[in-house]
C-alpha cells in the first residue's frame, strides 16, 4: 500500500468534513486546453496562486487529482501562526539578518492575507485570534524565553511572556511550565477557508478540474501536462502538490518526507467546561520537536492533534490512543469520548524551512525555468501557503524578488535513498522523542 492509499483511509471521519458541505463540484479534464498558467494541486497553495494570477489577468487552469482541499489543506490542525516551522535563526544563518527580517515580515503578511481574502470573498471560516506556545519543563521554558526575547529585540515581534504562576489563567492543564501568547496568530476551520478560496477562484474565471491527476510533464517553452483524458498546454506551470506529486518530479521528492499526523475531536462539552480549558479560546502548541497541538472549536469541542507516524503506517486504535493523549493534557476530559478521528500527511523538509523554487530543466539557464514549485511547509503552512501563492504570481508576472528570497534557501535530500530514508527517519525521530522527555 502506498502512503497515498493509506492516507485516503484517514479522511472519512474528519470533523471538518462533517461540519461543512461541499456545495460546488468541478469536472474532470477532458480534451485539450491551452492556458497561460497551469497549476498542479488544488490545496491552499494552488488555490491562492490561482486567485493571485487571475487578479493579474492571467488565464489559469488548476488540476486536482482528488477533490479540492482533499489533502492537508482541508484536514490540518487549523492553526494559522506567524513564522515558519523552523527557528528564524535557520533563515538568518543562510540568508543573513536583513533577508531573514524580510522573510519574517512576509509571514505576518500571510496572516493579513487570510483576513483580506475572508473580507473580499465573504468567507466565514470561524476565525479566532490568539496562539499559546507552551513549554513542558524548565529547560524548554528557558529555550522558549530566549526565543521570545530574540524575536522582540531583533524582529520587533511582541508576544506576552507567561510565568509559571500565571499559567493557570491561560490554560487549565497541569502539563505545562510557562509559555508565550501571540495575539496576532489564531485558528480557523481550514476546509471552510479552502472551499471559500475555491469559490473565489472560480468566480475570477479560473478553470478548476477535479479528479484529474497529472500523469506526465513535458517541459518546453510551452509545457504539456497529460491526464488520463486530456492535456493542458501552458507557458508556466506551478507544482503545488507537495507529497502528492506521486513521481512527477523525483528530484523534488527527495527533499521532503511524508509524515503522518493525527487529530481527534471530543464529543461536545458542557460550554462552561469548554470555556475553562483555554479561557482565551486560543490555539495551543507545545514546544517539543514531536509536538502536540490543540484548540477549542465553536461548538464546544476540544480538537486535539499530535501523534505522528514517520513510517507512513497509521497507528492502531487511533481514537483510543489520541483520547489518552488529550486526557494527559486535560485530566478533566478523561471520560470524554472522541467522536472524530482522522489524519494525513504533511511535507517535512530536512531543516523544516519551506522549499520554493523552479524545477531545473535541461537546456534552461539557471533560474530561467518556467516550472515553479512550492513544498516543504513542514506542518506550518496554513497561512504561509497563501503568501507562497502570491509570491509565485509575482514571479510569473515579472517580479521574482520576494520569491527568490525563499528560493535561495538551501535544502538537502533526506539520507538513505528511496528504500532507506524512511527507516533512517524513524530512528532519528526516536532520538528526538527521547530528547523531548529530558
Amino acid at each position: 500500500m502506498s502512503f497515498l492509499s493509506a492516507d485516503s483511509d484517514l479522511t472519512r471521519e474528519s470533523y471538518y468534513a462533517a461540519t461543512v458541505a461541499r456545495t460546488q463540484g468541478f469536472p474532470a479534464l477532458s480534451g485539450s486546453l491551452e492556458t497561460d498558467v497551469a497549476i498542479v494541486g488544488g490545496g491552499l497553495a494552488g488555490l491562492s496562486a490561482a486567485i493571485e494570477l487571475a487578479d493579474r489577468g492571467h488565464r489559469v487552469a488548476l488540476l486536482e487529482a482528488r477533490e479540492l482541499a482533499w489533502g492537508a489543506s482541508g484536514r490540518n490542525g487549523g492553526q494559522a501562526i506567524a513564522g515558519l516551522a523552523c527557528d528564524q535563526t535557520v533563515i538568518e544563518d543562510q540568508l543573513g539578518l536583513e533577508a531573514s527580517r524580510a522573510v519574517w515580515a512576509m509571514t505576518l503578511e500571510a496572516l493579513d492575507l487570510i483576513h483580506e481574502r475572508c473580507r473580499r470573498f465573504a468567507i466565514d471560516c470561524d476565525w479566532r485570534a490568539g496562539y499559546l506556545n507552551l513549554a513542558v519543563n524548565a529547560r524548554k521554558a528557558r529555550e522558549l524565553h530566549d526565543s521570545h526575547v530574540l524575536m522582540r529585540e531583533r524582529y520587533g515581534h511582541e508576544t506576552t511572556w507567561i510565568e509559571p504562576a500565571e499559567l493557570p489563567r491561560w490554560i487549565a492543564s497541569p502539563r505545562f511550565h510557562s509559555g508565550t501568547h501571540d495575539a496576532r496568530s489564531g485558528h480557523l476551520h481550514p476546509l471552510k477557508y479552502s472551499l471559500g478560496l475555491a469559490r473565489a477562484a472560480a468566480g475570477l474565471g479560473v478553470q478548476l478540474f477535479e479528479h484529474s491527476p497529472v500523469t506526465a510533464i513535458t517541459p518546453g517553452a510551452t509545457v504539456r501536462l497529460a491526464t488520463a483524458q486530456g492535456e493542458v498546454r501552458a507557458r508556466h506551470v506551478l507544482l503545488a502538490g507537495n507529497v502528492y506529486l506521486q513521481g512527477l518530479a523525483p528530484q523534488l521528492e527527495r527533499r521532503i518526507m511524508p509524515v503522518g499526523t493525527y487529530i481527534v475531536t471530543s464529543a461536545p462539552l458542557d460550554p462552561a467546561l469548554a470555556a475553562s480549558l483555554v479561557p482565551t479560546q486560543s490555539a495551543v502548541c507545545d514546544t517539543n520537536f514531536v509536538l502536540d497541538y490543540f484548540r477549542p472549536t465553536p461548538d464546544h469541542r476540544m480538537l486535539y492533534g499530535g501523534r505522528v507516524s514517520y513510517s507512513t503506517a497509521t497507528p492502531a486504535n487511533l481514537k483510543a490512543s489520541m483520547q489518552r493523549r488529550m486526557a494527559a493534557t486535560f485530566p478533566q476530559l478523561k471520560d470524554t469520548p472522541v467522536e472524530h478521528a482522522w489524519g494525513g500527511f504533511v511535507d517535512i523538509s530536512m531543516n523544516r524551512a519551506p522549499d520554493f523554487g523552479r524545477l531545473p530543466v535541461d537546456g534552461a539557464p539557471q533560474g530561467a525555468s518556467n516550472i515553479y514549485y512550492l513544498q516543504g511547509f513542514s506542518g506550518h503552512g496554513l497561512a504561509l501557503t497563501g503568501l507562497a501563492g502570491k509570491l509565485v504570481a509575482e514571479a510569473i508576472d515579472g517580479d521574482a524578488g520576494r520569491f527568490d528570497t525563499f528560493a535561495r534557501l538551501r535544502h538537502r535530500p533526506f539520507p538513505g535513498g528511496p528504500l532507506l530514508r524512511t527507516p533512517a527517519l524513524v530512528v532519528g525521530m526516536a532520538w528526538y522523542r527521547l530528547r523531548d522527555m529530558l
